[in-house]
């Protein structure tokens, strides 16, 4: 316990894989100090002064005010300086980190510098999942913890990079990436309490829905593609919540007993993911209804750097000719949800992605077999409102200045839900390409309530379609390679390096 974590001197590295290693020897031997320190703690020793173990950095320095290839949307710093970040978890980011020490190589032609930083690691974002922090230690052993060991700090895990409000003080290096190790750390384990599934389960595309009929659709899907060939999808396992794995018919694995357990009840918004070996598989989950929810797993799932993600769901047709059943491909969002506000000002627009919008609707026409006139009939892009008040049909109408209907008549909205604007905005806000394909499930304005069974009637003759289209739009994005999905339009005046 006497002995200091292991201290690793910056050094220099022009080759990205020997950089990569050192994160991978800094992050372990810091890590594995930490476990064992606290694994004494928790036995009853005593530590005899504080414990602490600290992340890897990268740091990049370049007196260059030259930028590279004006058409990337990352892989370089924006002018003459130093750049830092603290990294985490290289067994789930190494091939990430691999990219974008490989990028800046490239485009600045300097070598990274890699060592332990000075960040303390909290205790609780070393231990491992099944291994409770706290749950063997007395009371008077968990009120010490405090002044043995480091604690997540909120002050370390902030989104001021991502919001563009962070300004490095004098002498501080600038950021490469939006999030620190900490928060992404944070964002890790809120991502297993919420979805019920390990983050190493997450894949680069994700559908998020409001909706458990979309959820068990997708769960036999997963199942059927389980029992087929791999050949035919490359997919090898699926994932559900409890880190239940059913591995692929022909596929290592194969044959066993589905690995995990089932949860004795679902997590709040459990996650099911189609894997694939490139982790280029997909992602589904069910957020739920409100604003509130979509805001909070999206803040999660932006941490693991996906390269798309997608909102199917239900929504309101505001347009008389409209008919249940219909698709609302966003273009745009007017948003009354509220939950961003503060993050992302109504003043900044959130733009419509032509990579995002073209693949979705380029799936409606292959699911649905139509063209032309019929695809328009079936199909109408438009703006979406998305509103935090359910009830919103309830708000007075005589006597007021301004109504919802009225509202959304101005806006030119032809569809309204409470999660596509927040789905989006976050994509915005967290660099990830977004997306939103929305079917009409009731016209409240025009006296077409959705009630019981004419809900029952919509849900059969749409959800599998509609789930179909979600799935091979992130297909046809995965096809035509990533590199085209990251947008400069979500890229800031200074932006991070890291995609």
């Amino acid at each position: 316990m006497n002995e200091p974590a292991a201290f690793f001197a910056p050094a220099p590295f022009d080759d990205a894989r020997a950089a990569l290693e050192r994160v991978r020897a800094v992050y372990q031997a810091n890590v594995d100090w930490l476990h064992e320190a606290f694994a004494r703690f928790a036995s009853g020793e005593d530590t005899g002064r504080r414990v602490r173990a600290c992340y890897p950095f990268v740091r990049l320095r370049t007196e260059s005010v030259l930028r590279p290839d004006s058409r990337l949307s990352y892989g370089f710093v924006a002018g003459a300086g130093t750049y830092e970040t603290t990294l985490t978890r290289p067994d789930l980011f190494g091939e990430y980190y691999l990219e974008q020490f490989e990028l800046l190589m490239r485009n600045h032609r300097v070598p990274l510098e890699v060592g332990t930083s000075t960040q303390p690691i909290p205790v609780h974002f070393c231990i491992g999942e099944h291994d409770p922090v706290e749950g063997t230690l007395t009371a008077q052993r968990r009120r010490r913890m405090r002044d043995c060991f480091d604690l997540p700090d909120l002050g370390a895990m902030d989104d001021g990079i991502a919001n563009g409000t962070h300004e490095p003080r004098p002498g501080q290096p600038h950021p490469l990436a939006l999030f620190t190790a900490p928060r992404v750390d944070y964002s890790l384990h809120r991502l297993r309490h919420y979805t019920g599934t390990s983050p190493e389960h997450f894949q680069n595309f994700v559908l998020f829905t409001n909706y458990q009929f979309y959820v068990d659709q997708f769960v036999r899907l997963g199942r059927e593609l389980m029992a087929g060939p791999p050949q035919q999808h490359r997919y090898a396992a699926f994932v559900e919540p409890g880190d239940v794995v059913t591995r692929c018919a022909g596929t290592a694995g194969a044959g066993r007993e589905a690995s995990g357990a089932p949860p004795p009840r679902l997590p709040q918004m459990p996650a099911y993911h189609l894997v694939r070996e490139d982790r280029a598989g997909i992602t589904m989950i069910n957020i739920g209804v409100g604003p509130a929810n979509a805001r909070t797993i999206t803040d999660h799932v932006a941490v693991l750097r996906p390269h798309a993600w997608i909102m199917l769901g239900h929504c309101a047709g505001l347009r008389n000719t409209q008919e249940l059943g219909d698709y609302v491909l966003a273009h745009g969002y007017v948003r009354e949800d509220h939950v961003l506000d503060e993050e992302l000002p109504l003043w900044v627009p959130i733009p419509a992605l032509a990579e995002v919008q073209v693949a979705l609707e380029t799936a409606v026409a292959e699911i649905t077999q139509l063209r032309g006139f019929e695809l328009k009939r079936l199909m109408r892009t438009g703006t979406v409102a998305s509103t935090d008040n359910r009830n919103w049909e309830l708000l007075p109408s005589h006597g007021v200045a301004s109504t919802p209907e009225r509202r959304f008549s101005q806006s030119r909205a032809i569809a309204l839900d409470m999660e596509s604007a927040t789905i989006a905005g976050n994509g915005f806000r967290f660099r990830v390409p977004y997306g939103t394909l929305l079917c009409v499930s009731d016209k409240p304005l025009h006296g077409e309530i959705k009630l019981p069974g004419m809900a029952d009637r919509f849900y059969r003759e749409r959800v599998e379609q509609h789930l179909r289209i979600g799935m091979r739009a992130l297909e046809l994005l995965r096809e035509q390679g990533v590199e085209r999905l990251h947008s400069r339009k979500l890229r800031s005046f200074a932006e991070v390096a890291f995609q």
